[in-house]
């Protein structure tokens, strides 16, 4: 007899669906995911990269909690790079190009060998509930499992359609099964359904291209891995191109507007702001003579390349005309058309900072299905699901991550308070304290959590506590003293920085722009001993612990509000003083602290003072 009773269910097997099950799988419970298409588990049907700004930062602290998506990544690497070098560490940002073929693998091979873990092709048309509490689902085909936890990992594929001009097709991305049937048993549960599009380029083929006529773009060498486990780093085993479009490419794309979907009315959902279409991009900055592409490799058991910032809904032969007027795309061959694709989302304000909904326990959300885009977004909230979920089974506290403590805290907060009337996309400048939320530090920040969840291991969890020692031995050697010596005026001279009359500590000396703790080693050898990873620390700490200090007193000011916790039963309407529509955002939303309160849209500081005297009063009667 097949077992139809399971401790968690997952529905869906991209990227937050594999870092959910694993999640609960690693962590004891008896599990099981479902997919459309085994094919289509860790599949990366869009970009065939993994990180980038902010992205990567995500990638780091999924790796931090013990997730999967960075030792994939290290894996099936191609091509490395880390952005915004020329910038302050807090934007520093790693993005790989990956083997797709070699990553779907990997990520479909960790699952299939993961104990506790069962692995099903079909497709979920209903998820039943009883009193409030999930209780399992139903196929198409009407098997019945049973659960008490049920995580909803759907990303693109809630009766989505690709469109290319005229050409509508009911399916998924890549052309794989779409799901039809799931979205009207969401709405009978509760739930508020959205519609969102987003696009993908055309692939052509690497031997038609003129790729003498394209600047490359190779790959940085000595760059950090995504995931702590990973012992051997990757190496840049292939290369990347760059070229741009010109007045003759646009002339084209304006010329073929009318064809295209977007722009006649058939698409209804709404795109990406941050990641526009080539036809968005002519209309939108029609003062700009040429927009930049990049080409990408899909894998290196196939010809297929990625063109990067053309996405397009255009038809094949407006595609073919537009990329034969680009210098070294002029006789390419375009083997996969470009597409944009509609999806039901749901408004993800319905959820608790667990991603647990509010009016079913048990029932989780995470990933594009919550209205976000991008793979490690999808993960980020995989694995924060998933542990969440496990740590309700197994009656413990539950992990809500703070904005100040991650970007993944960043991204729930801004879901589930705020909203998003678009596909949401992660980026640096929606965290307020990004100077700590580094990409260096999210062990730092995020791996005693994985560890107490139980996903982290011993020995990770060994690394972490001998890297703090190691920070705290070589604070103390930041500390000491230097005098005034001929080799330390040589030094400074060198540099271009004036000598010292007195002693001057370390810290003090690599405050000064000019020098930083490696080459200053390569001269003095203080610091001999500890490794780049704990230099690179060192070297923030000192020059950066002036700003890094004024965000730490920032967060204990919001942190007063963040631990003024709202009773979830207040009926907001009956509280005089509030402003309409803040009783309707409040009620609504039902923000478990005042400072969430605070950052709900449509709620002003006005109305959180109504609601503050509301909770003094409330403690008052309470003593």
């Amino acid at each position: 007899m097949k077992n139809t009773d399971y401790d968690v269910i997952v529905v869906g097997a991209g990227h937050a669906g594999c870092e959910a099950a694993l999640a609960c799988a690693r962590t004891g419970l008896k599990t099981l995911i479902t997919t459309l298409n085994l094919d289509g588990i860790g599949f990366l049907p869009c970009n065939p990269s993994i990180g980038g700004t902010a992205k990567g930062h995500l990638v780091f602290e999924i790796d931090a909690l013990g997730g999967e998506m960075g030792k994939c990544a290290d894996k099936a690497t191609i091509h490395r790079r880390m952005l915004n070098e020329a910038k302050g560490p807090a934007v520093h940002s790693l993005r790989v190009q990956v083997d797709k073929v070699k990553y779907h693998e990997i990520m479909k091979s960790t699952l299939e060998n993961q104990e506790n873990l069962t692995i099903l092709q079909t497709e979920v048309s209903d998820i039943f509930t009883k009193d409030g509490n999930v209780r399992g689902i139903k196929t198409a085909m009407g098997e019945k499992f049973t659960a008490k936890a049920v995580i909803v990992c759907t990303g693109v594929y809630l009766c989505s359609r690709t469109l290319t001009g005229n050409y509508i097709k009911n399916s998924g991305p890549n052309g794989f099964t779409n799901a039809t049937k799931l979205t009207a048993n969401l709405q009978r549960l509760g739930l508020t359904i959205l519609r969102f599009k987003t696009g993908t380029p055309m692939r052509v083929d690497r031997r038609t291209i003129n790729l003498d006529a394209l600047t490359p773009q190779a790959g940085d060498e000595d760059l950090p891995n995504f995931s702590k486990s990973t012992r051997r780093s990757p190496k840049n085993v292939a290369l990347c191109y760059m070229g741009y479009t010109n007045e003759r490419t646009h002339e084209i794309i304006r010329a073929n507007l009318k064809y295209s979907p977007l722009y006649q009315g058939v698409i209804k959902g709404i795109g990406p702001r941050y990641c526009p279409s080539i036809e968005d991009k002519i209309v939108r900055f029609a003062d700009k003579n040429r927009h930049q592409f990049f080409l990408e490799p899909e894998a290196m058991s196939t010809n297929e390349i990625y063109v990067q910032g053309l996405s397009s809904s255009l038809p094949y032969h407006s595609q073919i005309e537009f990329i034969h007027s680009i210098k070294g795309l002029e006789n390419a061959h375009l083997m996969r058309y470009a597409y944009a694709i509609e999806y039901d989302c749901i408004d993800a304000t319905a959820l608790r900072p667990t991603l647990e909904y509010k009016n079913i326990k048990g029932l989780y959300f995470a990933g594009q299905v919550n209205g976000t885009s991008g793979y490690e977004e999808a993960a980020a909230q995989g694995i924060l699901a998933g542990i969440n979920a496990s740590l309700a089974i197994r009656g413990k506290e539950p992990l809500i991550l703070k904005r100040n403590e991650a970007y993944i805290g960043v991204l729930v907060d801004d879901l589930i308070t705020k909203g998003t009337n678009e596909p949401y996309r992660m980026m640096t400048s929606r965290a307020e304290y990004r100077l700590i939320l580094r990409q260096d530090n999210a062990d730092l920040r995020l791996t005693k959590k994985g560890y107490e969840a139980g996903l982290v291991s011993k020995a990770n969890y060994r690394k972490l506590l001998k890297k703090e020692r190691d920070i705290r031995k070589g604070q103390e050697i930041l500390n000491q003293h230097l005098s005034p010596s001929q080799a330390l005026q040589y030094y400074l001279k060198e540099h271009g920085e004036n000598e010292i009359k007195s002693g001057i500590s370390i810290r003090s000396l690599l405050k000064r722009n000019s020098i930083n703790i490696f080459d200053f080693n390569d001269k003095f050898h203080y610091f001999d001993d500890f490794s780049k990873e704990i230099l690179q620390q060192l070297n923030i700490i000192a020059k950066y612990e002036g700003y890094i200090d004024i965000q730490k007193q920032q967060i204990e000011q919001q942190q007063q509000n963040e631990n003024i916790e709202i009773p979830q039963d207040i009926d907001y309407s009956t509280l005089k003083g509030l402003r309409l529509e803040a009783q309707q955002k409040l009620q609504r939303i039902q923000p478990q602290t005042l400072a969430q309160a605070s950052r709900i849209s449509g709620v002003s500081p006005a109305d959180i003072y109504v609601l503050t005297i509301y909770l003094k009063r409330l403690k008052f009667n309470k003593k």
